[in-house]
């Protein structure tokens, strides 16, 4: 049984304030991240030795979001009456967690799938605490030391204090889990899950970089996830696609760690539509109920009619949810809020997510699959098409998936949290990703899989392209090779032209004109971009904060580097145009692609 689920965490190294005004601090300040985690909270004080200055304090404070609560479990009902509100405290996974002699304090958020794993690892066979999956986390600290974050398969973003003056945070590989930290001008370093947290205390903020740890004896950033696969040379792998099959039914399995009513966001696409067919298969065997799908798009949209058919075929309870171009516009004001970033695509595809969240959370739903992250491993966006030889299509992956925490991470942590739903994400497990990654690109090529024409993610496709045990397919042919459409064009084109149109006549041309004077730094270079900008620093002002988005010219959400694939692109760069990430902008390649240049 496990009791824990997303949530929000804060915690401050070193500060100069006395006890009570930090927590009162403490206090303050996790309120800004309360949607994360309504159903408790936590606090834990660490007084440091003094130093020149005078006495320095650290502190964790926890925003929780309870996927299974204490008087769920009949064990736990059944002690009410005999055991301590301490002892249920306990049991109920509340946060901080703390190791066996209590001298080491943990506030998380994340999962650890490989809990039940590491429990037989550790040296101290004291019973623990909670049935939380996160316990782990403290207890291999006390062994392990710094050694921690590369011993964990999860998503995670942490920090860990200690009466003797330790102080540890990291973040898991890819950055699934949103984690920031800034610096207070008291020489205080501080972590949040969210960048409004830190903004009035924080002279400096960034976003924590994934695979990184911090510590207190260094006072710095060490990254812990090195995989072979950033160098192209170890990719060279020849295809089995039965190893692929097996590694990503596994990545899915192990994420079905949850003992509350889940489901699965389900665009029709490849991405999500497998994710949902495997779920349904492993409930189907194990005997337990479908999840449910959920789709969002505008009336008539390709997600809404792709969605529905798969939801037909795998017989699920499907929810299907419409929003209309004003309702997407009215909602861009919060999730630009929530989201913390101005980047265009993020955004586009942010809002209707953030729609569809509220409207999840409020069936009781606390918990979805979710299929991002294929795209950046499998080369799925439709700009891989241009890519001239298998070692540049290789690096492209490596170059998104590196930054997929600036960008989809960020959109699926913070859309779906905004309303206390966690996202799950299988495409980036950890063990996935090394099957995927080391394969040798001339697999993942567009110009492979002649036998159904030159499709992105075609080894994906024909790893599933078979009948499972029982004789039944996965999904039928039209859904398998169906080609890609991405998020923000499959709710609706008229989503983003809609969103174009409102820019264009909130920001006139005299304001576009001097737009390098009011944005010096990643000046917009179209009116949408100005709009959202101008919203985005509204909510953040301060320099640093602006700093935290990444900015320069892409086209379908390509990186700076794959725009050299094609005179055309290198050239509109040169010209100053913002370009075009819809998948739309790559000409020849999709069914409706048009210039946009």
């Amino acid at each position: 049984m496990r009791l824990k689920g997303g949530c929000g965490f804060l915690s401050v190294y070193g500060s100069t304030m006395d006890h009570h005004s930090l927590r009162m601090k403490i206090l303050q300040l996790s309120r800004t991240m309360r949607h994360r985690g309504p159903d408790g909270s936590g606090i834990h004080m660490v007084p440091l030795e003094k130093d020149t200055v005078g006495s320095r304090i650290s502190a964790l404070g926890h925003e929780r979001l309870a996927i299974v609560g204490v008087m769920d479990d009949p064990q736990s009902q059944a002690a009410v009456s005999g055991e301590s509100h301490a002892k249920l405290h306990s049991l109920s996974g509340n946060q901080p967690l703390y190791s066996h002699d209590r001298s080491v304090a943990l506030a998380i958020n994340g999962e650890i799938y490989n809990h039940e794993k590491l429990k037989p690892t550790l040296a101290d066979k004291t019973a623990f605490r909670t049935r939380s999956d996160c316990e782990v986390v403290v207890h291999m600290y006390k062994e392990v030391g710094e050694e921690v974050a590369s011993k964990l398969d999860g998503d995670f973003a942490f920090a860990l204090a200690g009466d003797n003056g330790e102080f540890y945070a990291a973040r898991d590989p890819i950055g699934v889990a949103s984690m920031y930290m800034g610096w207070g001008s008291d020489g205080s370093v501080w972590f949040a899950s969210e960048m409004k947290t830190l903004q009035n205390d924080c002279k400096k903020i960034v976003q924590f970089p994934p695979g990184h740890y911090w510590s207190h004896k260094t006072k710095a950033l060490h990254q812990y996830y090195k995989p072979a696969w950033f160098d192209v040379s170890t990719a060279t792998q020849e295809l089995n696609l039965g190893v692929l099959r097996d590694s990503f039914i596994a990545a899915i399995d192990k994420r079905l760690m949850t003992d509350v009513p889940y489901g699965v966001l389900l665009s029709g696409g490849l991405d999500s539509s497998l994710v949902a067919s495997l779920v349904v298969k492993m409930c189907d065997k194990a005997g337990k109920p479908r999840p449910a799908t959920f789709s969002i798009g505008l009336h008539n949209s390709p997600d809404l009619k792709n969605a529905r058919t798969v939801a037909n075929m795998l017989g699920t309870e499907h929810h299907e949810f419409h929003f209309t171009v004003q309702e997407g516009i009215d909602a861009v004001q919060d999730v630009i809020y929530h989201l913390e970033t101005y980047d265009v695509t993020t955004i586009r595809a942010g809002t209707p997510m953030f729609i569809l969240a509220r409207k999840i959370k409020a069936m009781g739903v606390k918990m979805v699959l979710s299929g991002e992250g294929a795209d950046e491993e499998l080369g799925g966006y439709l700009y891989f098409h241009k890519a001239p030889n298998p070692t540049e299509f290789h690096e492209e992956c490596v170059r998104k998936l590196q930054d997929l925490y600036k960008y989809d991470c960020l959109r699926a942590n913070k859309a779906t949290m905004a309303w206390g739903l966690e996202a799950r994400v299988p495409f980036l497990d950890k063990a996935f990703m090394d099957v995927v990654m080391h394969l040798d690109p001339k697999h993942k090529m567009i110009t492979k899989g002649a036998k159904k024409g030159f499709i992105e993610k075609w080894v994906m496709r024909e790893a599933f392209n078979c009948k499972d045990e029982n004789g039944d397919i996965y999904l039928p042919q039209d859904v398998l090779f169906r080609q890609k459409e991405q998020f923000s064009d499959g709710v609706g084109y008229d989503w983003i032209d809609g969103l174009k149109a409102h820019a264009a006549n909130v920001v006139d041309d005299t304001m576009f004109a001097f737009r390098e004077h009011r944005f010096p730094y990643n000046t917009p270079q179209s009116k949408e971009a100005y709009y959202v900008r101008s919203i985005f620093e509204n909510h953040y002002p301060s320099q640093t904060c602006i700093e935290t988005v990444s900015g320069g010219f892409s086209v379908a959400c390509s990186t700076a580097k794959a725009v050299e694939w094609d005179e055309e692109w290198k050239a509109a760069a040169a010209a100053g145009s913002s370009g075009d990430q819809s998948g739309r902008a790559v000409k020849g390649v999709h069914d409706a692609a048009t210039k946009c240049f």
